[in-house]
């Protein structure tokens, strides 16, 4: 419904356009479908607004881009599907405002690469399954946010996909949590911290034996010369362990 759809539109506003997009959990892209697509437009403006004020330009709580590079690179992109919200931009500044694409193809500039901007391509799929095997057809994100009124829908995103973090109707919010290991996996990343993960993830987990100097002749069946003697004194063993091992059905 249309509250479900505006507390949607303003949690991925939120998530997008945080330090003007520059956050390595926002969303890069938003998957819907057409006409979801045109649900979120009005909710997506909506949000921007009451985060920002009428220009953006002018809010004291909207950054601006890191460096020249930076910005050049992120205005190139704004040719990518079609500009539904935003666009405008000052290079005297480095401003980008806060930025939809609509119908954002897949193979469009906007989607080769990690955003780090203010920029949101939405890419238009047809249903769920689509949706998964798009996720599914590239590198394991560091991110992943599901949004449904249906938890099982929710969870079959979650089973269905990896990624290095996941939340569930919201955005970044599982990075606040220090109970949950944070990090990537794959191409977005190795190991994981916060909390005791850290402590792990930065400890070397060394595997120890201490064995005593006596009782050697306990050790002659692993040296050389080999013999008959030896094998059969081997197998012997295993058939005693073999024996006396149960299985756990």
């Amino acid at each position: 419904d249309t509250c479900d759809v505006t507390n949607v539109a303003r949690r991925v506003a939120w998530g997008r356009f945080f330090n003007a997009g520059q956050t390595c959990i926002a969303p890069d892209y938003l998957l819907c479908t057409i006409e979801m697509q045109e649900k979120l437009m009005p909710a997506l403006r909506e949000a921007i607004t009451e985060f920002f004020g009428p220009n953006p330009q002018e809010s004291p709580d909207f950054g601006r881009i890191v460096s020249d590079k930076q910005f050049r690179r992120l205005r190139a992109l704004l040719g990518s599907g079609r500009v539904a919200l935003g666009g405008q931009t000052d290079e005297a500044e480095r401003y980008i405002a806060p930025t939809v694409l609509a119908d954002v193809q897949p193979s469009d500039p906007a989607m080769q690469e990690e955003i780090f901007g203010p920029i949101l391509p939405i890419v238009v799929i047809a249903n769920m399954d689509e949706a998964i095997d798009f996720i599914n057809a590239r590198p394991r994100p560091l991110a992943l946010y599901a949004f449904s009124c249906d938890s099982k829908i929710v969870n079959q995103v979650l089973e269905r996909t990896s990624s290095g973090g996941f939340c569930g109707n919201d955005t970044l919010m599982h990075v606040a949590l220090t109970s949950l290991p944070f990090g990537g996996i794959g191409n977005s990343g190795l190991g994981k911290y916060h909390g005791k993960f850290s402590f792990d993830t930065f400890s070397h987990h060394r595997g120890c034996l201490h064995r005593n100097m006596g009782l050697e002749a306990l050790n002659s069946p692993r040296y050389p010369p080999y013999t008959q003697q030896k094998l059969g004194l081997l197998t012997t063993t295993f058939e005693v362990k073999r024996r006396g091992t149960c299985t756990l059905l």
